[in-house]
This record gives structure tokens, sequence and C-alpha cells, in this order.
């Protein structure tokens, strides 16, 4: 009674299984590289904000393919300048900006 068959002895079919499971995984990892939002191959523009409302907080700004990443420094902005007139928001949702006259 032999219990290997001389079919099953074949080490290229092993071998072919691990093709089969490698180009599994890349079809996966080609999906997912896809469907990121920050993909360079995307058209649309995607702002992404990671650790909102916390110290670490960091946005990801893609606008076609240029790439701007900005970390907040827990700093409150600070500046000079002078009031330059008044935004208001209509019903609609429509915005008006009114400069002030000098």
């Amino acid at each position: 009674m032999r219990f290997l068959n001389e079919e099953d002895d074949d080490p290229l079919l092993s071998v072919v299984n691990l093709i089969d499971v490698f180009l599994v995984v890349i079809g996966v990892l080609m999906i997912v590289i896809v469907q990121n939002p920050l993909n360079p191959y995307a058209k649309e523009d995607v702002i992404v904000i990671e650790s909102p409302g916390t110290d670490q907080m960091k946005m990801t700004i893609k606008q076609g393919k240029e790439m701007t990443r900005y970390e907040s420094s827990n700093e409150i902005g600070e500046g000079e300048g002078a009031r330059a007139g008044v935004t208001y928001r209509l019903n609609d949702g429509r915005m008006i900006y009114i400069p002030e006259a000098e």
C-alpha cells in the first residue's frame, strides 16, 4: 500500500499554487491603491484631515497633481492687517462681500 501517488510528488504544482496566491495579493493591492483618495491618477481634488481637533492635526490638500501638507503648530493665528469689509451669507447659500469705504 502506497500513501503517496506519483502525481502528488510534483514540486512544480506547489510553485503554481504560490503564483496564484501572489496574483490574488497583487490584485487586492491594486484595488486598494485605486480607491485611495490621494491616488496620483485620480482627477478630483481632495482634502484629507488626519486627527481633527487634536494637537497632531494634519491636513493634506490635493489639487490636480500638486499636493500640499499642513501641520498644526498649536498657536493661534496672529498678524497685522486692517478690516477690509463685511461678508454676508444669503438664505440661498450665496456669499456677498461688501468692501468698507476708506
